[in-house]
């Protein structure tokens, strides 16, 4: 006779651990009201002023946000930042593609960092004009430099602004100043107006060259060798060394026929190997001689005045073009001309002044 007990199934259920009871609806509410839950301005500010980067990087987020909620509160913290600013030195970087800005960077970067100085690197990266899209991929290229605690690198896209230069840029200083940062570099793209645009918003403006690119008489005709205050020629090594004393000698004649700058600072031209970190010493030196003298003679202050008003009429400019390019009657013009234009039946200069006209209505 077969036991009954044999009969049961190896997956026959038996009473398991009872469950406990189902989390309530307003408990999950609650844990996803504190997961949204924002950093007030006053958090954020105080954050930033005691230099946490987590801080630091979601106050800049949110200048770099079109939103208009977050673009009223980025306001707030910057204007509380404001009195804790002012207090780094302010170095613009260019240079073309391929001239060694990041290798320059990350080698001057870690001579400041050696003096327990902090260092922030505002990497401007180009943005496509066709998909939008930017490689972001300074923190890539700085290895070193993206590893030491007293650095912070930020890498931004240029967006459509003039010459690749973020829009949010001059904010951005800002909040690093007010975060206790020492040195404060803006890497720019190095193509179109950018150049402009970073002068306005720094201390000291840095121009990198290469030897035998063949542009040494072009640079000269070029602007922007009036807005240098320190030409490098880079990657003087190797069998590069005699052409880069060459390309030297060549600006250094240059640079003397240009009238003097208010400043009373005279450009200076020198040489080093960024990947070999020769001659990174001089150029830091150059940057010291020319704080000393602006500082004394009262350019310096000077110079920031004048770039607070320049950034003060900058900003109506743009606000106004965002205005403009908002009203309703003006975005359906802009439809109904571009068409028009299109099919030839009135000009580019003749549909703009309708719809200036549109926008006074």
């Amino acid at each position: 006779m077969t036991n009954k007990k044999s009969l049961k199934s190896a997956l026959h259920e038996v009473e398991g651990i009872q469950q406990p009871a189902t989390t309530n609806d307003s408990s999950i509410k609650k844990i996803k009201r504190q997961r949204r839950k924002q950093p007030t301005e006053e958090e954020f500010v105080e954050k930033i002023i005691e230099g946490d980067i987590s801080y630091l990087s979601r106050a800049i987020t949110l200048i770099e946000s079109t939103n208009s909620n977050h673009q009223k509160k980025a306001t707030a913290i910057l204007e509380q930042c404001l009195p804790f600013a002012n207090k780094s030195v302010r170095i613009g970087i260019t240079g073309v593609p391929g001239v060694g800005k990041s290798t320059f960077i990350e080698a001057f970067g870690k001579y400041f960092t050696k003096q327990n100085k902090k260092v922030a690197v505002l990497a401007i990266d180009p943005s496509s004009s066709i998909n939008k899209g930017s490689i972001l991929g300074d923190k890539t290229r700085m290895e070193e430099l993206v590893k030491d605690q007293n650095v912070y690198i930020r890498p931004s896209p240029s967006g459509s602004s003039l010459g690749g230069v973020a829009q949010k840029t001059r904010e951005t200083i800002i909040l690093c100043e007010a975060a206790s940062f020492d040195v404060i570099f803006i890497e720019t793209v190095g193509v179109g107006q950018s150049e402009t645009a970073v002068h306005s918003m720094v201390d000291f403006f840095l121009l990198l060259k290469l030897a035998g690119a063949g542009d040494e008489l072009q640079g000269i005709k070029r602007g922007i060798i009036e807005m240098a205050d320190a030409i490098v020629i880079n990657k003087a090594d190797n069998d590069n060394k005699k052409y880069a004393e060459l390309a030297k000698n060549e600006f250094t004649r240059a640079l003397h026929l240009y009238p003097p700058k208010e400043s009373g600072w005279q450009p200076q031209v020198t040489t080093c190997s960024a990947i070999y970190n020769e001659g990174i010493d001089t150029v830091y030196k150059i940057i010291n001689d020319y704080f000393n003298l602006t500082k004394s003679n009262g350019y310096f202050e000077k110079h920031r005045n004048e770039q607070n008003n320049y950034w003060f009429l900058e900003t109506i400019n743009y606000q106004l073009i965002t205005n403009f390019y908002n009203k309703k009657r003006v975005k359906e013009g802009l439809k109904k001309y571009k068409e028009d234009i299109k099919n030839l039946k009135t000009t580019p200069f003749k549909a703009a002044q309708e719809i200036l006209k549109l926008s006074k209505k």
